[in-house]
């Protein structure tokens, strides 16, 4: 399977360090789904919502679009949100910062669902570094993410990376290990192929890195998909399994406000 190399490896380098987490395998094909994302970054910001669907059906979803959406933080700000199509529902003036703690609330075929994250301070990604490691007689790639942890223990990070802008990965790390240091985790690139199609990371290719520090409750729900063997990242919709949310209700999904870094690398 794409990345399970990756995927595995990443469990067994880091996922010693965090407590074990119990992940629900019941079919819940039909639950409200909701994924929605505040950054530091300028708005607007996007909540979309739909419905999941059985393992065995085809990845398309059932959107709802007429959803109750409000978005609010503790500095008093309140606004609803509109449907602009595909699920997705936008914000129009509503502002952001580090530190402050946001709840989303929806109403949907006659239930409520709320939920709360709060944006970290920021912390910023200064560079990518490659390294290179032999597989099987083959050269593969690494690169490492460089920036600081904070002093304080309990920084989460969040990284989404692709390699030439598709098959979108990602990896959770936290400060558990390395606590106030300049990190010493690599980021493995895919170095399978599959049906005869490389995969192969090699020189030339382009890798597109976003760093974002998260919360403790984002930080769960991710590192539950890196538990599941075959999931699809965040680009891929609902897995089979179902980590554990910070959405009220039964929702499935998460409500992430987080601060957004970002570098581009060239393999040399």
């Amino acid at each position: 399977m794409k990345n399970l190399f990756l995927i595995i490896i990443s469990l067994f380098l880091f996922a010693g360090c965090e407590k074990e987490i119990d992940l629900d395998l019941d079919d819940k094909s039909g639950s409200i789904v909701i994924e929605g994302n505040i950054t530091d970054q300028d708005g607007p910001y996007y909540v979309r919502i739909t419905k999941s669907v059985a393992v065995t059906a085809d990845n398309i979803y059932p959107i709802i679009s007429n959803a109750v959406v409000i978005l609010s933080d503790d500095a008093g700000q309140t606004e609803v949100l509109k449907h602009v199509g595909e699920g997705f529902y936008e914000t129009n003036t509503f502002t952001s910062a580090p530190g402050r703690t946001y709840t989303l609330k929806v109403s949907a075929e006659g239930k409520d669902f709320t939920a709360k994250s709060t944006m970290p301070q920021p912390v910023v990604l200064d560079g990518l570094q490659q390294d290179s490691f032999m597989v099987g007689g083959e050269l593969s790639y690494t690169l490492l993410p460089i920036f600081t942890d904070p002093q304080a223990l309990g920084n989460r990070y969040l990284f989404k990376y692709s390699v030439n802008t598709s098959g979108e990965i990602f990896e959770a790390f936290s400060d558990n290990v390395n606590n106030g240091v300049v990190n010493q985790r690599p980021l493995l690139l895919p170095n399978d192929d599959e049906d005869g199609e490389s995969e192969k990371t090699k020189v030339g290719d382009t890798i597109y890195v976003e760093m974002q520090c998260i919360d403790t409750n984002v930080y769960t729900y991710f590192t539950s998909l890196l538990q599941i063997i075959d999931g699809g990242g965040p680009g891929g919709g609902i897995t089979p399994s179902n980590p554990p949310s910070n959405i009220s209700n039964g929702a499935l999904g998460y409500f992430s406000a987080h601060t957004v870094s970002k570098k581009t690398y060239v393999i040399q």
